[in-house]
């Protein structure tokens, strides 16, 4: 499946919204409110001037997914947040996933990417292992993982 990337530019929360089932919320952000409160979403997750979305559409045109690139420590490093694909396009799809988080990253100048993942995710583990980010650490439950962008260009 390829999918293409939309990026959110509007802070439109409505294709989330309408892609996310209130049973998933726990699992996209295990601190936010169900049912899903675009207004709590603008004002406490998705917030900061830094942050910029992404959506991610099927060959349709169907918003599919949706991720959050975070401002790291600088410009030059991007944190991967509230990563969600809907159900129908599980499964086979995080090399493709993995892909346009890289190129939304590259676009915003970073040189770095890092991201938190469940370790009891282990197909989202797997998934980023297998795209080239190396395990930094663990800690209650997460893993800690970073991606050299530049040092992957160099390649």
């Amino acid at each position: 499946m390829a999918f293409t990337l939309r990026r959110n530019r509007e802070c439109d929360l409505a294709p989330l919204s309408r892609m996310l089932p209130d049973a998933e919320i726990p699992l996209l952000n295990p601190n936010a409110k169900v049912p899903f409160d675009e207004m709590e979403w603008h004002r406490k997750w998705l917030g900061d001037r830094e942050d910029v979305s992404f959506y991610l559409q099927d060959d349709a045109g169907r918003d599919v997914g949706f991720f959050a690139l975070r401002e790291g420590i600088g410009p030059e490093v991007r944190h991967l947040t509230y990563v969600y694909l809907t159900e129908e396009v599980r499964g086979g799809a995080a090399a493709e996933l993995t892909e346009r988080v890289e190129e939304a990253a590259r676009a915003l100048g970073a040189l770095v990417l890092t991201l938190k993942v469940e370790l009891d995710n282990a197909p989202a583990f797997n998934a980023y292992l297998s795209a080239g980010y190396e395990e930094l650490s663990r800690s209650q439950g997460t893993a800690t993982m970073r991606l050299d962008l530049e040092a992957r260009s160099a390649v």
